[in-house]
């Protein structure tokens, strides 16, 4: 697990609006100190109107979005983050499809793909209910994020979560990053946020829970997730059911017909 030089997700990283009477004082030192980006120096009460009430022109501004009229009013621009990485499927619809074995569920519980077996059938990326496989262009091979099954051999941490500068890649115990990843939703909730929410980290859900969840601030679909994921090929034991019990009839009804033919 990854460790943590401070406890994550410590403290308000936006900080309180720049005050119209600090910017004033800004725009009246002689060089410009970048504070402030947009701020004209050595113009105070421009600096102040600006500060005060930017007239909107159509962009975003040079500040967060909501930082200095609160978390209510995030609507007209937001920055959404999510990794698009492989989720790890607890039932992985990519290894019942693959005919040549290339993928295979680690010792980690991770899935993995080996490009040197596989034969670029593409069975795996339309049987994934996530998209995140993709293929080569040159000889058509499956290829996905393996959560560094090299560096989990080694005893290391996947390069994503150990080079993450703010951690809000995490590695760990499921049940810890789970439990960790509650609380942090709880204090989105407390501070007004009330849409954050967790995505496959239920067991429960169409593919089992996933072993990469996420920490969402709107709908799945926002984010090009399914809202329901279901294993792909969670019906194919009744279709080979249904087919099989099709061929038997066919051939019942073929012995019958010759037979009666023969009479």
């Amino acid at each position: 697990m990854a460790g943590h030089r401070t406890p994550p997700f410590a403290g308000d990283q936006t900080g309180p609006a720049v005050s119209p009477a600090s910017a004033a004082a800004a725009a009246g030192t002689v060089t410009e100190t970048g504070t402030t980006p947009g701020v004209p120096p050595g113009d105070p009460q421009a600096a102040a109107r600006m500060a005060a009430g930017p007239a909107f022109l159509g962009m975003p501004g040079a500040q967060p979005p909501g930082r200095s009229t609160g978390a209510e009013s995030r609507t007209d621009f937001r920055w959404l983050m999510m990794s698009d990485v492989c989720k790890h499927c607890t039932h992985a619809a990519c290894l019942d499809v693959c005919p040549t074995g290339s993928l295979f569920r680690t010792e980690f519980g991770t899935v993995v793909v080996q490009e040197d077996i596989c034969n670029g059938c593409g069975y795996c990326i339309s049987a994934c209910p996530y998209g995140v496989i993709d293929q080569r262009k040159g000889d058509g091979r499956a290829w996905k994020c393996t959560l560094c099954y090299d560096r989990l051999g080694a005893g290391m941490t996947p390069a994503c979560a150990q080079a993450c500068p703010t951690e809000s890649i995490q590695f760990g115990p499921l049940d810890e990053l789970r439990e960790r990843a509650a609380q942090r939703v709880a204090v989105l909730h407390e501070r007004g946020v009330p849409e954050a929410r967790l995505y496959g980290h239920d067991p429960t859900d169409g593919v089992g829970g996933d072993g990469a969840f996420f920490l969402l601030l709107d709908e799945p679909e926002v984010y090009g997730l399914p809202p329901d994921p279901v294993v792909t090929t969670r019906d194919l034991p009744k279709m080979w059911k249904r087919a099989g019990l099709a061929a038997l009839a066919m051939a019942a009804a073929a012995v019958a017909a010759f037979v009666g033919g023969s009479s």
